[in-house]
């Protein structure tokens, strides 16, 4: 069942890309005691969310701050490496923090799931954007059937 509004934010290790190397990051530790607008894309250098979900972050960042988050996370199905080139590309330092969630693990414990298997892209996280307080779910917007509608910065802007 995917996570819900009022649900805990699952404990997990993910993995970001840092000058030093991936270091692991536990969800369950690193959301306490913040406000965190995190959204979760397929993929990274994939089109939508390269040329919509990613920028409409970036555009909003100073939005989203002004309205108490303290922190904007991007999470994908990728391995630290490619999460922290599409970083640098998109010039994300300092605003996003590029998180990887490699084996979909963190998806699956969310219930995010995506299973593009048989498109070549093996189990993906579904598109997303969520506002979560002290590690709890305060607002959720999954998006269906690869639409991109309901989870852009605008609409979590409005939610706040």
């Amino acid at each position: 069942m995917p996570i819900s509004v009022g649900d805990a934010i699952p404990a997990v290790k993910v993995m970001q890309a840092t000058a030093e190397g991936p270091k692991e990051v536990d969800t369950g530790e690193f959301f306490k005691g913040r406000t965190v607008a995190l959204f979760g894309v397929p993929g990274a250098f994939t089109p939508t969310c390269s040329a919509k979900h990613l920028p409409g972050f970036l555009a909003r960042n100073d939005d989203l701050r002004a309205k108490g988050v303290d922190e904007i996370w991007c999470l994908a199905t990728n391995d630290a490496f490619v999460m922290g080139a599409w970083g640098r590309q998109e010039k994300t330092a300092g605003k996003i923090r590029m998180l990887a969630d490699g084996s979909a693990e963190f998806a699956r414990q969310l219930g995010l799931e995506l299973d593009l298997t048989a498109r070549g892209m093996g189990v993906r996280m579904q598109r997303f954007s969520m506002l979560v307080d002290d590690g709890v779910v305060k607002q959720l917007n999954v998006e269906q059937g690869g639409k991109y509608e309901v989870s852009d910065a605008d609409t979590l802007l409005k939610q706040l």
